[in-house]
């Protein structure tokens, strides 16, 4: 029986898609010109060289599927602005084109909205509540519909994760259902469609592997080796094969394979983005930053070395360290891979269902984004979105979920830098914000208080912090010498948010005992 409140996913989806409409003619960012292009280039070239096409900065570099989508939606594309589709025409934004690229994504939004409709129904709908507004399945529908950072990143920044992260939570739902094969095509879709999902595929193959193929487990929960099924291996092995196949097909039998992979994994970039995600690495640079003036006033280094070395002013892409070890793309790797093991094995040892899967899940989106090479900000939606749905479930998971949503979405706000979206933003994820403390603050309000008064006195450091960098530093004569302070200040502070998170969780997972005793008779 579906959980009592997932009938409010309707009108909660007609809200939030009527405000995107309102959007329409708001700022967007150079992503709106990366997916025009990649429109143009499936549509005017043939798939040959779809890969090696270079005439913009901004080239195809998503997995197939991606491009294929893009191909598709190119034959809608050339009813609204026919000259989008010329490779030439670089930064080109048209009325009709910015109407048809921005109708795209709300219209593929729908995969989303059916998505969080599934989740709904996995939400347990036992919780007493007073009225059907605090009923966990309701909540979640409005923390996912309504999410602040996939609504600017999409509707304002401009890109595609709604459909994707659609399919994400929809394979999540199948795994609760127990439908694991199909959970397992959605994902292998979904990872030919933008590889960045790879860093999850642990949490998947596992589960899968531990409460699908083997049958059966020993009273302790420990397996039960008897139980494997070879027949089931052959099944999920042959579903993924065949998603596979399907999508780089083609370019294996052209030959352009590698070009391909040299495109999905360009490891020539630095080790973070332009503007510093909130992770591990946010902190390694400003240490580096603050050992390199130290050093400078105690006469430790040498001037011209600082001089030298790459991003000193935080805004590009290289970084050679100055006085820490400089990272490598290998070292990164290696640091995601410990940052996920104790997950990957404690799903292992104690499966507990699909919550164990998606508490993996979860840790695995975070060590990735903490750890990993060149992240992008936005890629901590892939941990805010599907913690959405422990939230609702239990009172430390909501006091985690608050920490790090409020802290992940505010390292967004760099993103939207123009005039006309500040007094946007802030009343946004302020609603945003408010909603989701009071709400699952009333879902746990005989269990305790969510956050403790650290992380509260954090939380409410943000608020200055904003003032600081928003109204404060521009108006400051350090602004023209040091412009890159306010995204330094806002990165390296949100970074020790999500940080203390992802801990934190770790820790309660890790915590749990491994299976639960049965009670005696």
């Amino acid at each position: 029986m579906a959980a009592p409140g997932t009938w409010a996913v309707a009108p909660l989806a007609a809200s939030v898609t009527l405000l995107k409409c309102l959007l329409i003619p708001s700022y967007h960012s150079t992503d709106f010109e990366v997916h025009r292009n990649w429109l143009a280039i499936t549509h005017s070239l043939p798939i040959s060289q779809w890969y090696y096409e270079a005439t913009s900065e901004w080239t195809l570099d998503y997995p197939p599927f991606f491009a294929w989508f893009e191909y598709m939606l190119s034959f809608v594309a050339q009813y609204f602005d026919k000259e989008m589709l010329v490779v030439k025409n670089l930064n080109y934004a048209s009325p009709a084109t910015v109407l048809f690229q921005r109708l795209s994504v709300i219209c593929t939004d729908i995969l989303f909205i059916y998505g969080v409709k599934e989740c709904c129904k996995c939400v347990s709908g036992s919780k007493k509540t007073k009225g059907i507004l605090e009923r966990p399945a309701f909540v979640l529908a409005v923390l996912l519909l309504w999410n602040f950072g996939l609504l600017i990143i999409d509707h304002i920044h401009f890109q595609y994760n709604g459909f994707l992260f659609g399919l994400m939570l929809l394979s999540v739902a199948r795994m609760f259902q127990e439908r694991h094969l199909e959970a397992a095509l959605l994902f292998a879709i979904l990872m030919n469609f933008k590889h960045i999902f790879l860093y999850v595929a642990p949490a998947y193959g596992i589960y899968l592997l531990r409460s699908y193929c083997f049958t059966d487990n020993k009273p302790d929960g420990s397996v039960q080796w008897r139980s494997f099924s070879c027949s089931r291996l052959f099944a999920l092995g042959f579903i993924v094969c065949s998603v596979f196949a399907v999508s780089f097909g083609p370019f294996i039998i052209m030959g352009h394979l590698p070009q391909v992979l040299a495109r999905l994994f360009p490891f020539k970039r630095g080790l973070c983005h332009a503007y510093w995600a909130p992770n591990f690495w946010a902190l390694y640079n400003g240490a580096d930053k603050a050992l390199s003036l130290i050093g400078l006033r105690l006469k430790f280094l040498d001037p011209e070395k600082i001089s030298k070395a790459t991003m000193t002013g935080g805004l590009v892409q290289g970084y050679q360290h100055t006085v820490l070890p400089s990272v490598t793309p290998f070292a990164t790797l290696v640091c995601t891979l410990l940052s996920i093991m104790p997950a990957v094995l404690h799903l292992w040892r104690s499966p507990r269902g699909a919550k164990g899967f998606l508490q993996c899940l979860i840790l695995c989106a975070l060590g990735s984004f903490l750890f990993g090479w060149h992240v992008h900000e936005k890629a901590i939606l892939m941990a805010l979105l599907p913690l959405s749905l422990l939230a609702v479930e239990n009172r430390k998971d909501a006091g985690i979920y608050l920490t790090l949503v409020t802290t992940g979405h505010f390292s967004f706000f760099p993103l939207l830098f123009t005039g006309p979206e500040l007094p946007l933003k802030i009343c946004l994820m302020l609603l945003f914000t408010v909603y989701s403390f009071s709400a699952l603050r009333s879902l746990f309000r005989k269990e305790g208080p969510l956050l403790n008064w650290p992380e509260s006195i954090y939380l409410i450091g943000l608020v200055p912090l904003e003032v600081i960098c928003e109204i404060i530093y521009p108006l400051s004569p350090w602004q023209l010498s040091f412009p890159f302070v306010p995204l330094l200040l806002t990165s390296m502070y949100c970074a020790i948010g999500v940080t203390y998170s992802w801990i934190k969780l770790y820790i309660s997972i890790l915590t749990q005992p491994l299976t639960k005793k049965k009670k005696r008779q």
